[in-house]
């Protein structure tokens, strides 16, 4: 785990290395971010990646949210990804379990055009489904500004693996 004054010393190239898949397949994040150094902490850090996100216009944005996998797929996932979703258990789900993930995803797909955003960190399987089952019939501006912030959540979660405090 790397220090703050690590993260403030590392070349544009370094930081990109280190901190470009922090944003799901959208390295763009962490140049930004990168910008806004030096960082007096680690929160200041997600917040200047929080930024990156919030200043850049709706279409990066929702290549951003595209960019992430649908919950409990049996899809090639990101290693941070992976880890995220076997620590709330969506990689042991029953067969039941399973076919209700399915079916959310598709009809949250075909509903809102971008993939369902949970921060899975510090939940369960059954608190996703549930958060799942209730914004399915959010509107669409409700569910974009939603993801944004799980986007959010997963930034910090990944940072602070990374980084101590």
């Amino acid at each position: 785990m790397m220090t703050v004054g690590d993260v403030n010393a590392m070349s544009p190239k370094a930081f990109l290395e280190a901190f470009g898949d922090v944003a799901e397949h959208s390295p763009w994040v962490a140049r930004e971010a990168s910008s806004f150094r030096p960082f007096a902490n680690r929160d200041e850090m997600a917040l200047h990646f929080e930024r990156a996100l919030r200043g850049a216009n709706r279409d990066a944005q929702l290549a951003l949210i595209r960019a992430h996998p649908d919950l409990a797929t049996r899809a090639k996932l990101t290693e941070d990804s992976s880890k995220e979703q076997a620590g709330a258990g969506l990689t042991s789900l029953t067969p039941e379990e399973f076919a209700r993930f399915t079916d959310l995803n598709t009809r949250y797909r075909e509903r809102f055009g971008f993939p369902f955003i949970f921060a899975v960190r510090g939940a369960t399987k059954h608190m996703i489904l549930d958060s799942f089952a209730e914004r399915v019939n959010s509107t669409r501006e409700q569910e974009f500004e939603t993801a944004l912030r799980q986007v959010c959540r997963i930034f910090r979660f990944r940072i602070e693996d990374r980084v101590s405090a």
